[in-house]
């Protein structure tokens, strides 16, 4: 009797602590990706230099390499993908350079929305509250915020006027690391963490907003990279140094009051690029990096390593019982076992 017993303490302490697995997939491209969107177990875009959008539509079997027509030469750092048939996609870089872009037929035709004309914007992100509805985020220009929103399904999209903004610090922008440094809820809520490791909040859809500081260190390779709330007062930051990757200081923070105030959380193994809450649990997080990931089971307060492969992005599908991490050299992986 006492061996069972020892023997059942046993296989109750590894199911508590078994973590999700990583299962590489074959893309067939070189390219670097950061952006990952999944809209289903099955459905999930990625995108990435080289003008690189992605699709798979049978749970990452097969992934079907889509064409842009003029953007070859793009760095895609953010995809949205609203269904099968639907996505957005951010490019990078100084005036032009950033742009965005939708389909409605699955990429067979990509419709130019943003072409952006100022020589001082540079995109970072966006995200979507709905189809309809989107908010992009670019570095800062000549001292004040630039922020782009639509309500018309992308056909045009304006900059949020200035007196509603938020005075800008010196050189303050977002790192293009991962696409999920802007982060809607709702209807209405949206925060964007920046460089300088502050969060911006409107909870009116960007009419009115707040600014707050939190405690992740801040220098010209640190900050912010991401920001996630699973509910309009709980969220996760991440960010650090990303010259110096393997550095586990002050890497992560989590809010309880809707990111008016920020403390510091523990255990981070590094640099981490993402983080993402998962859908159909209250308190549990994933943070991936280009070293590895780590998970949280108490909302962001402390963390351990997750085993495995690291990565520049990740989603979740909507579900939450299966994830998609995308990084160089065309790498995607499949994070299952939640």
């Amino acid at each position: 009797m006492k061996s069972l017993v020892v023997t059942a303490a046993i296989l109750s302490v590894a199911v508590c602590f078994a973590a999700p697995t990583w299962t590489a997939q074959l893309t067939g491209v070189p390219a670097r990706l950061r952006g990952v969107s999944a809209v289903s177990q099955r459905v999930a875009w990625a995108s990435g230099t080289g003008g690189t959008v992605l699709r798979t539509t049978n749970g990452g079997d097969a992934w079907e390499v889509i064409a842009v027509p003029g953007a070859e030469a793009m760095d895609f750092r953010d995809i949205d993908a609203l269904s099968d048939k639907t996505a957005y996609i951010l490019s990078i870089g100084n005036g032009e350079a950033s742009r965005i872009y939708k389909t409605t037929d699955g990429g067979k035709t990509w419709s130019l929305q943003l072409a952006n004309k100022d020589p001082k914007v540079f995109l970072d992100a966006m995200d979507f509250w709905s189809e309809d509805r989107g908010i992009a985020f670019s570095d800062a220009v000549d001292g004040k915020f630039a922020i782009f929103s639509t309500t018309n399904g992308g056909r045009t999209w304006s900059r949020v006027p200035q007196d509603h903004l938020p005075a800008a610090l010196a050189n303050e922008g977002a790192y293009a690391a991962s696409g999920t440094n802007v982060a809607t809820l709702g209807n209405d809520h949206v925060w964007i963490g920046t460089t300088a490791s502050r969060v911006l909040h409107s909870a009116d859809r960007g009419a009115t907003w707040s600014v707050a500081q939190t405690p992740l260190p801040t220098s010209q390779s640190a900050g912010i990279f991401s920001v996630a709330f699973r509910d309009p007062m709980h969220g996760v930051v991440v960010g650090g140094d990303y010259q110096k990757e393997a550095d586990a200081v002050d890497n992560a923070a989590f809010t309880a009051d809707g990111g008016r105030t920020w403390t510091l959380a523990k255990g981070v193994s590094g640099f981490r690029s993402v983080v993402a809450h998962r859908p159909g649990s209250k308190t549990e997080w994933i943070a991936v990096g280009p070293q590895g990931a780590d998970i949280s089971t108490d909302d962001g307060r402390t963390w351990r390593p997750l085993p495995g492969a690291g990565f520049h992005t990740f989603t979740f599908a909507p579900n939450g019982r299966a994830g998609w991490g995308a990084g160089e050299r065309g790498a995607v992986a499949r994070l299952e076992g939640f």
